[in-house]
């Protein structure tokens, strides 16, 4: 998947950790914000705790985005067995049982061609 003219690289964008901490910290906002206002913060700590979820939920949104592109265009690029299997994925049985069905046998084709023939 091309993004800005060159490939989309996972090394320079943010990553699945950064991701995780972002959700951590955005479920804590969430929590804590309205209870702030139930406890009776100073209202600027309750309004600066919801300008910053609201800040937080636009950049883990943008991160998503980011994470799923490099899922689709891993994807794009092909099926890569996993580092730990020794077995064929699926994905590779099905590639497999494709590529024969695809591959006509030529002793079917002649034998045909054969029995029309008398």
């Amino acid at each position: 998947m091309q993004y800005k003219g060159e490939p989309l690289d996972a090394e320079r964008g943010p990553g699945l950790g950064c991701f995780r901490f972002q959700l951590v910290l955005l479920a804590v906002l969430i929590v804590l914000t309205p209870l702030s206002a139930w406890w009776r913060w100073p209202v600027i700590v309750s309004a600066g705790l919801m300008i910053v979820t609201i800040v937080l939920l636009l950049v883990a949104g943008q991160t998503i985005i980011f994470l799923l592109r490099l899922v689709a265009a891993d994807r794009r690029a092909g099926r890569r067995r996993p580092l730990a299997g020794s077995t064929p994925t699926v994905g590779e049985i099905e590639d497999v049982a494709r590529r024969a069905e695809d591959q006509p046998t030529e002793s079917h084709s002649s034998d045909d061609e054969g029995s029309m023939r008398q």
